[in-house]
Order: C-alpha cells, then sequence, then structure tokens
C-alpha cells in the first residue's frame, strides 16, 4: 500500500520509519527546502524511550542528550540587574530521571538516518489538494505534482494543510492560550556554560539557554490572538517587536536586537488542537496536526513517538480495515493526550505568570536562599 505523509519533523519521521518497517511504500513530502532543524531542546519520556529503543535508536538518543546544569537547576531567575532571585530545580521539570532531553535537530538527524532507503523524500513542496474517493487518496501538491495514495498522514503541525483541507478550518479545531513565544539562536558564549537563565515581568519572559554547542533565546508574551501572516519573517518580527516592547532589564535588549537581526526566527501562537475524531475516510492525523497539547506540556515529541507507533502498528495489523485501525490508534492515544493537555495552562501560569502578585509568589516558593 502506497502511503503519503504530510510533514517531515518528528511525527513524519517517525511514522515513516515505523510505515516503512511494516512493509508500506511511503513517500514523504515537506514544506521546508530541508530537514527542519530548528528550535529547542525536547524531551521524551516515558514510553516514548521504548519506542526508541524498539526503533533502535536508544543509545543515539541517549549519547546526544543535553548536558543538565552543574548545579542541577532546570532554570534560574534573575532579577533586572542579572542577580539570582530564585531556582528551579531539574526534578520540577521532569517525570522521571529517565527523561531525556534532546536538541531537536539531533533527533530529526537520528531519526531520518533510522529511515531506510525505499521511502522517497520530497522537499520544498506541500499539498495542495486532497480527494478521498472511497478507494483511494488523490492529491495535488502546489509543485504541480499528483498521485493517487492508498493513505494519506497528515504529520504536519498545529498549522496543518492536511486538517485544513480534509477537516476544515484551523479555527475550529485550534485554542490559542493567550500567550506567543518566539526562539532564535544566538552566538555561542552569549549564555551561561550550561545553564538556563531567566528574567520576567508580568505576563512576559526574557531567556537564554546554553546547550554549550549552543545558545538560544527563548521569549514568551501574554496577549490575546493577534493577527498576523505565520509564513511572514517580516511580519513576525514587527508584531513580537511589539509585544516586547518597553521592558528594559536584564539582557532583553539584547535579545530583541538578536531577533531583529536574525533571517530564522521561531515565532508562533501558543495553543492546543482539539478534535472529535482524528480521521475521515482513509486520511488520518498524527502528533500536533491532530492533538497539539502545546510545549508548556513537555510532551508533544513523546506523542508524537508513541503514536506513529501505535497507528503503523494499526494499519498494518489490519491494512484492508482501515476505519477500524485508525479507531484502535485513536483509542490508545486519547488518554494519553488528554493528560499532556490537561496541566498546559498551570504550567503557562507557572513559567510565564500574568501578574506581579502571581509572579513574586512563584519567586518567593523557589526563592534562592530557601533552594540551598
Amino acid at each position: 500500500m502506497a502511503v503519503l505523509v504530510s510533514g517531515a519533523s518528528i511525527a513524519g519521521l517517525s511514522v515513516a520509519y515505523w510505515l516503512d518497517r511494516f512493509g508500506f511504500d511511503v513517500t514523504v513530502v515537506e514544506r521546508a527546502p530541508a530537514l527542519r532543524v530548528s528550535g529547542s531542546p525536547i524531551d521524551i519520556r516515558g514510553d516514548a524511550l521504548q519506542v526508541a529503543s524498539a526503533m533502535g535508536i536508544a543509545e543515539k538518543v541517549h549519547d546526544q542528550r543535553v548536558a543538565t546544569s552543574g548545579r542541577n537547576a532546570f532554570t534560574t531567575w534573575v532579577d533586572a540587574h542579572g542577580g539570582p532571585i530564585a531556582v528551579l530545580p531539574n526534578e520540577y521539570a521532569a517525570d522521571s530521571p529517565d527523561d531525556i532531553e534532546i536538541a531537536r535537530d539531533n533527533l530529526i538527524a537520528i531519526l531520518h538516518e533510522a529511515i531506510g532507503p525505499g521511502v522517497e523524500f520530497v522537499y520544498n513542496d506541500s499539498i495542495d489538494t486532497v480527494v478521498d474517493t472511497g478507494g483511494e487518496v488523490e492529491v495535488a501538491l502546489s509543485s504541480g505534482r499528483s498521485d493517487r495514495y492508498d493513505h494519506v498522514v497528515g504529520a504536519d503541525g498545529i498549522h496543518s494543510t492536511v486538517r485544513e483541507a480534509v477537516f476544515g478550518p484551523e479555527h475550529q479545531f485550534r485554542r490559542h492560550l493567550d500567550t506567543y513565544t518566539a526562539l532564535v539562536d544566538l552566538p555561542l558564549g552569549s549564555g551561561t556554560s550550561g545553564e538556563s537563565i531567566t528574567f520576567s515581568t508580568p505576563g512576559k519572559m526574557f531567556c537564554i539557554n546554553d546547550y554549550v554547542h549552543r545558545t538560544i533565546g527563548f521569549m514568551a508574551v501574554r496577549t490575546p490572538e493577534v493577527d498576523y501572516d505565520n509564513r511572514d519573517l517580516a511580519d513576525q518580527k514587527l508584531v513580537l517587536a511589539a509585544l516586547l516592547d518597553g521592558e528594559g532589564g536584564w539582557r532583553s535588549d539584547f535579545l530583541m536586537r538578536s531577533i531583529a537581526e536574525t533571517d530564522r526566527l521561531y515565532f508562533d501562537s501558543v495553543s492546543q488542537v482539539h478534535m472529535p475524531q482524528w480521521s475521515q475516510g482513509r486520511v488520518v492525523l498524527i502528533g500536533d496536526a491532530a492533538h497539539a497539547a502545546s510545549l508548556f506540556s513537555g510532551r508533544g515529541t513523546s506523542l508524537a513517538m508513541i503514536g506513529a507507533h501505535h497507528l503503523a502498528t494499526e494499519l498494518a495489523a489490519t491494512p484492508s480495515e482501515h476505519a477500524e485501525a485508525f479507531g484502535r490508534y485513536e483509542q490508545l492515544m486519547r488518554p494519553r493526550v488528554v493528560t499532556a493537555q490537561e496541566g498546559v495552562s498551570e504550567a503557562r501560569d507557572f513559567l510565564v505568570p500574568a501578574t506581579e502578585s502571581e509572579l513574586r509568589s512563584r519567586n518567593e516558593r523557589f526563592a534562592v536562599d530557601a533552594a540551598r
């Protein structure tokens, strides 16, 4: 059976691996001109570690895990002058000591390398139309290429084109969590080696994460949804500058200059995706396209890897009964998704407190003297 996978990030690469391993003819189409390697380090938790082991990549993942802070802190909060005021220990950011934090580009490279040579990758292209005829799916790409497939898997993220084409407009399923985040690469050595340092004001945060071999600036701001073009870098910069304007202190000016000068910025709404069902006919969604929990959950990568394994396993078990296979996949994944999505508002309020009193309460709870 021929399967088209839309998206070559964690979910897409994972499902391509498993489908190929189970004997499907797999094509992966990716909008970007190459594998996407931007983004902050991500977590592999719980059963996703078992999936990595079954894929034969567990050792590589472990070897490339991000080094933790020398003082065993997840982050250190500082005042406007850079003085430490609170410390969050690592155990508050992990479910288990076995959890692995790894750079996104490293995990993507590991997953891509694990995929067999029979999988075709089509870059710099995207799905334009999807027509499910009942017996097959007719797909046209924006490049003009067209073909027929037995199934289409939408693994193309929170702004999924597959979901839009088959299930309806994004606004029906995406829930904005009144927060935006931005990530920008910084010069090596511009942070504190092995540390995550954060300056917070009510409703805003400025953070520099130094992973020794890579330094990333991370910003967040609490605000209702704003209108902008999420594929226009200049428009993203203008909106972000307006949202973060006026917050002098610590190294916020340095971060804002870095945003202005970069040609590679991640900026997006912190949102969740809630759908009544993840499949329709011969089309099925996985990962953030189906059930984004948001980055504040820390479980998106694990859900993508586990979901890819379940989906491919169930489809391989009954390839001629795809509706039943998709139903079993969803039944297995729904409880995990509900759990991942439930605590996100609390995590957002903790990491980006909206008011001065909430900010003060958090800092007092993890005050430097108390942490010692």
